[in-house]
């Protein structure tokens, strides 16, 4: 079974959620982002490009233009090989981990593993972004030294959904075969 809604991420642009159910132990959620557009990249390049040229015709040095136009083309690579994510992956499978999937624009992958048995909680945390503050799901891994403490914070996605009203709109993103093993969704209100 699959359900699909949409939200916004923090600077307003549209993301898809997808939730796929394959028994009750085992689910699946998808974070879907708007691929990089034309008129965005026109407009980053025509900025730089028309700014070289500005510097071009105050110095009368042409190693300007090749640096910009080198410029782009390692930023823009830069950009879809280390930060633009098409979609993350979560998925969840009860008795064995949670293993999580980042795919860039580029085609290169990211995936995480994290066992059952480290996972201590599920939360959601809240962070200060410009004048807003945001919501987003971590993992609390545990210590291994210190049988009740927490080793680590893991942010289950990059690009952050506004979580808060997610919630408002879905009591609980998460399945509730979750609380077999002691997983606590909770929100400060």
């Amino acid at each position: 079974m699959e359900d699909e809604q949409s939200f916004s991420d923090i600077c307003g642009g549209r993301l898809a959620l997808q939730r796929r159910f394959y028994s009750p132990s085992c689910l699946e959620f998808c974070l879907s982002c708007p691929r990089i557009t034309l008129r965005s990249l026109t407009a980053v390049t025509c900025t730089v490009w028309l700014a070289a040229y500005g510097l071009f015709t105050l110095c009368e040095n042409t190693m300007i233009l090749s640096a910009a136009i080198f410029i782009t083309l390692l930023g823009l690579l830069g950009y879809l090989h280390f930060v633009k994510i098409d979609h993350e992956t979560l998925l969840i499978i009860d008795s064995l981990g949670i293993q999580m999937t980042s795919s860039y624009a580029s085609g290169k992958e990211s995936t995480t593993f994290i066992e059952m048995g480290q996972v201590n909680d599920v939360v959601i945390n809240e962070a200060i972004y410009m004048q807003k503050v945001i919501y987003y799901l971590c993992i609390l891994l545990k210590d291994p030294v210190e049988p009740h403490g927490i080793s680590q914070v893991v942010p289950l996605f990059q690009v952050s959904i506004e979580y808060l009203f997610l919630l408002q709109r879905n009591p609980l993103p998460f399945p509730s075969s979750l609380h077999i093993h002691g997983f606590l969704c909770s929100v400060g209100m």
